[in-house]
């Protein structure tokens, strides 16, 4: 539990109240009026009663049926699958796709948010076979499909209470009692609806390709599950001797020198390939007394060790169909072993000569087929070599490795063996070794559709930009047709029948099945194993048509949920919901779902509807621990979500989500950063809450009292101006789906409010004044409209607390309120330069301050300022200038630089080098020679001056600024501040005073005061201090609302530090 306590010097008093309220405080029946805020908030402790606020009240429904017949704004949320416990990354993401539907609502906008679930797929099965001990398929097959699938259907709602639960803790507002499940049976309908679609488009096909294949899991993989899976390995790197057995090369004794890392594929060579045209030698070679002909591509003779002469040149084209004898004759592979010709060949690495295995390599099969060369495939599903091979039989391929480079070495065919680190795939799932793997497989001709799907590219809003033309974009233009079918049982049934004769017809739907088998089908279970068993006769040739084998990419399910969520076409009113929510105005999600649910998303829209199923799409970078590490319960380092949000809270997490850093960026969490930004922003905001209502309270302030703004203090005119230009970035950047403008806005606003604004005028509040209490109010609200979509569960307290009091009004939430709308006519630029102006120079004063080391509360007699447009600020902003520098006069110090400061100059040589190139050592001589103390004040005075032939302006030189004794300065940016630091003795005392007040004010507060009580005081000092006090006590009084200021020479001294006790009494 976290409580944040009042901070910052501007609290006057503290009050007593109770802690977070009861039911009542959330206003049934109430008076008008403002009441006291605690500075002390627990945020976990008000969250859990504002998730009972919007429970009991139905907040969230209200938000939509309040927008009822509003323009729709549309969001998909990406189904999470609940086999397995929620993390912090699921916060993230769900932080975002709560902020803009949110802010959206409040602008006037019905958002639907529909919840979903992803329930089919390998992760779901082998989180059940690990359960059942089981490993692969053979032993579901034991076991049974249909028992095996509802162990899986079991598993993927076993956390769904525990998704739920975190979904509502964090204040993410989405539908789910209208779910959508992936395993529904309407779900899974329109699924075979949209496959039906594709394959009467003829873009749904059979085929034998070399594709990604898990051994482990039986399947083959799509593209866009190899991009998730890669993994560092280190694998042996071989160059092989392949001796020629035809031709000029043979007479040679040459050999061909190929280089592999996959020495397990060599087992299946058929061929080796060359480019056409790249140019090879045969190379005789003496190395350590042994001399051999070697064929490498010329540019790559350095391969090769040794002394090296050429005795042959020729292209790749004319060593097209040179035969050789092959490292291993395990397997027999009839009509092969020659050099074939392949475009794809590269001289970037290796020897330029690429060894052939169609079995195991998309490009391999289609340069082998080319010349009709057999494929053959010496390898088991399980991705151990069949029993009969020689030397490898039993083995795992992987493991294949050694004992073939063994006998490599062993035959004299080895020529050079090295480790050789590198991306592998594996398996995303079980991280199983991948391999490319020959086998027929159903895809989905995407490379046919890939000008639109780049056009749909083209038009959507990425956020990054850099997404759509780079990983993504780059996806799209390398595009593979979709590996579709999957070799498993927990999943949507591919809805293929096919007779002996390769018939085949796809239905969509469990109406159209039943149709063809003449069976009342509607009550089916769309799975395996009991969709396997419907079977009727081919219209074409009489045949039984039975299901092909396959379930499909659990990917494509989830990108199906534009459509399928609403069983569209079947579900009566499917096709309505499915049109006004078509396509997407915004989806979220972590930035690997480029290749994954963005992707499918994009491409089954393109496929079926021709339109992507999105418009913008926002890409989070990926959440590390406070070191940069990924978070894995392996290190230790992962944070449970449920635990972080009842520690911090979920506004402080959410804050730090949204607001911290970039939301594409990767970002680190830790308890400490989060502490950080909450005690720098929410605390600020809430202790500025609190404040205004203890004194709005005290002075019993109604909102009609506020006076119009023309008629207010220039003060207040400002934070005005500064609040409506917070309305316009604030909701520029929303718009454009940045949170971290947003909150930088924001708290700069808050910063601006508290440090400023409410520091400036606080006593004007301590005196009641309405004009200052009707603006702090205006301001407060307004930002609590701003804060609401980022961080609901504060501003929905602060509403409860602040505004609804005291506007009958204000809707029963702030979530049911509209998006403020900024006011132009209050925006004051001018105002904000000169309110800016006057901040610059009281940092430059206290910066002065801090280096004399004399304390703040020590007045000074005079201040020197040089800043351009420093003298014709208003009256009120000088003064505020003198009193945050506690100094007596402001005086400007153009006439005085010399007086004050040793001044040195030199010359910019990046900025004059950037105007006058090759003239700067000219002009740093020009500059050198000059004298420092007038060129300095004459650029201070005009903007900019000549020195030589050149002009030159402040920004030119580098100065450098010594005070002279009894002084102090500080410059930026060509604004100075110079301190008197000269103490007199009325200075002296005045200092004393102001101790003396704080003193007792801090009394005040300790002996439990209210803000408004009267008191007496009895005091003693040293001689030093009592003088002062003496000769300003009507002062002190007034300050610290004394009715009588009496010495008690008995009072014993204490107070070391500044001499003086006091002992008060409520009059």
């Amino acid at each position: 539990m976290v409580h944040f306590g009042a901070q910052g010097g501007w609290y006057r008093e503290s009050c007593e109240c109770s802690d977070r309220p009861s039911r009542d405080c959330f206003l049934e029946d109430f008076f008008m009026s403002f009441r006291a805020i605690p500075a002390a908030v627990d945020l976990p402790a008000v969250e859990h009663s504002i998730l009972k606020f919007w429970r009991e009240n139905s907040i969230f429904e209200q938000t939509v049926q309040a927008r009822e017949g509003a323009p729709a704004w549309t969001f998909y949320e990406g189904p999470p699958t609940a086999n397995g416990m929620p993390g912090t990354h699921h916060i993230e993401a769900r932080v975002f796709k709560d902020l803009f539907p949110r802010f959206h609502t409040m602008k006037g906008k019905q958002v639907t948010r529909k919840a979903g679930w992803d329930c089919h797929g390998l992760p779901v099965e082998i989180a059940v076979e690990k359960e059942l001990g089981f490993s692969g398929k053979g032993d579901i097959e034991k076991f049974g499909i249909a028992p095996f699938n509802d162990k899986c259907r079991e598993s993927v709602q076993r956390h769904v209470s525990a998704f739920t639960d975190m979904t509502d803790r964090m204040g993410f507002w989405v539908d789910f009692d209208e779910a959508y499940w992936t395993m529904s049976p309407e779900y899974v309908e329109s699924v075979w609806w949209s496959l039906k679609e594709i394959w009467k488009k003829g873009l749904l096909v059979q085929d034998h390709r070399v594709a990604p294949y898990c051994p482990r899991c039986g399947t083959g993989l799509s593209d866009h599950e190899l991009a998730q899976g890669y993994e560092t390995v280190t694998d042996p790197s071989v160059f092989v001797r392949f001796p020629v057995t035809s031709g000029d090369l043979a007479a040679l004794n040459a050999s061909l020198l190929v280089w592999t890392t996959t020495p397990w594929t060599l087992v299946s060579n058929t061929a080796v390939a060359v480019h056409p045209d790249v140019e090879y030698v045969a190379i005789e070679v003496t190395h350590e007394e042994t001399t051999e002909v070697l064929v490498v591509a010329q540019n790559l003779m350095e391969t090769v060790k040794g002394e090296k002469k050429i005795l042959k040149t020729m292209l790749g084209k004319e060593l097209e169909r040179v035969t050789y004898k092959r490292p291993f004759a395990y397997i027999e592979i009839p009509d092969a072993h020659y050099v074939v010709l392949a475009t794809y060949v590269t001289t970037e690495d290796g020897t330029g000569l690429v060894h052939q295995a169609p079995a195991f390599g998309a490009d391999d099969l289609a340069v082998c087929r080319s010349y009709g060369l057999p494929v053959v495939n010496p390898i088991a599903p399980d991705g151990h070599f069949l029993g009969d091979v020689p030397v490898v039989g039993g083995v795992f391929f992987k493991e294949a490795d050694k004992p073939l480079v063994k006998e490599l070495k062993a035959s004299g065919a080895l020529y050079k063996h090295q480790q050789y680190e590198h991306t592998y795939p594996h398996c995303w799932r079980c991280h199983t070794a991948l391999m490319y793997y020959a086998q027929p497989s159903w895809y989905i001709r995407t490379t046919s559709i890939k000008d639109a799907l780049l056009r749909e590219n083209a038009a959507t809003d990425w956020h990054p930009e850099t997404i759509k033309e780079g990983r993504y974009g780059d996806w799209l233009n390398n595009n593979i047709d979709w590996a579709l079918s999957r070799n498993r049982y927990w999943g949507t049934p591919l809805p293929i029948w096919r007779c002996e004769n390769k018939h085949e017809i796809c239905v969509d739907s469990l109406k159209e099945l039943g149709a063809l088998a003449g069976q009342e089908l509607s009550n089916l279970d769309p799975h395996r194993p009991f969709v396997d068993d419907i079977t009727f006769a081919c219209a074409e040739c009489s045949q039984t048509m039975t299901r092909v084998p396959e379930v499909i990419d659990c990917w494509y399910d989830s990108g199906a949920m534009p459509f399928a969520q609403w069983g569209y076409p079947h579900k009566e009113g499917s096709v309505e919901k499915f049109k006004a929510s078509y396509p997407a105005d915004f989806i979220c999600e972590a930035i690997d779902q480029t290749r994954g649910w963005f992707y499918t998303l994009m491409t089954i829209g393109t496929l079926v509807f021709d339109q992507s199923s999105y418009k913008t799409v926002l890409c989070l970078g990926h959440i590390l621990d406070k070191d940069g590490r990924k978070m894995s319960k392996h290190l230790g380092n992962v944070l449970e979500p449920m635990a972080l949000m009842d520690q911090h809270g979920a506004d402080a997490v959410r804050w730090y989500m949204l607001a911290a850093g970039s939301p594409w960026a990767a970002r680190r969490v830790g308890h400490d950063s989060i502490n950080e930004v909450v005690r720098k922003t929410l605390l600020t905001y809430w202790n500025t809450v609190s404040f205004h209502a203890l004194y709005a309270k005290a002075s019993n302030f109604e909102l009609s009292q506020t006076p119009a703004l023309a008629d207010r203090p220039l003060m207040d005119r400002w934070i005005i101006s500064e609040l409506n230009l917070l309305v316009q970035e604030v909701d520029a950047a929303l718009e454009d789906f940045d949170s971290q403008i947003a909150g930088r806005a924001l708290a700069r606003f808050i910063d601006d409010l508290s440090n400023w604004y409410v520091r400036r005028s606080r006593r004007r509040f301590w005196d009641g004044d309405v004009a200052a209490l009707g603006t702090l109010h205006e301001c407060l609200v307004t930002l609590t409209k701003l804060l609401a979509p980022l961080v609901p569960f504060i501003t929905e307290q602060v509403w409860q607390e602040l505004v609804r009091p005291t506007d009958a009004a204000a809707p029963t939430s702030v979530h049911l309120a509209n998006w403020p709308v900024a006011d132009h006519a209050a925006i004051n630029t001018e105002l904000a330069s000169q309110v800016a102006l006057t901040r610059r120079i009281v940092e430059l004063g206290r910066a002065t301050r801090a280096e004399s080391g004399i304390k703040i509360r020590q007045p000074l007699g005079r201040a020197l300022i040089a800043a351009s447009g420093w003298s014709t600020l208003p009256e009120a902003m000088r003064e505020q200038i003198a009193d945050e520098l506690n100094v007596q006069s402001l005086e400007d110090i153009a006439n005085a630089d010399g007086d004050l400061v040793d001044i040195s100059v030199k010359a910019n040589f990046k900025s004059l080098g950037a105007k006058f190139g090759g003239a700067v050592q000219e002009i740093s001589k020009a500059i050198a020679a000059t004298d420092a103390t007038a060129l300095v004040k004459t650029l201070r005075a005009t903007g900019s001056t000549t020195v030589g032939t050149w002009e030159i302006a402040l920004d030119d030189l580098v100065v450098t600024e010594v005070p002279k004794s009894g002084w102090s300065v500080s410059s930026h940016d060509g604004e100075s501040v110079a301190l008197d630091l000269e103490l007199t003795p009325a200075l002296v005392a005045a200092g004393n005073v102001r101790e003396v007040i704080r003193f007792i004010q801090e009394r005040r507060k300790s002996d439990g005061f209210e803000i408004s009580d009267r008191i007496s005081v009895k005091w003693n000092a040293t001689d030093e201090i009592a003088a002062a006090i003496e000769s300003d006590q009507q002062h002190i009084a007034d300050e610290v609302l004394a009715t009588s200021m009496v010495r008690d020479s008995a009072l014993a001294i204490t107070d070391t530090e500044i001499g003086v006790e006091v002992k008060l009494v409520k009059n």
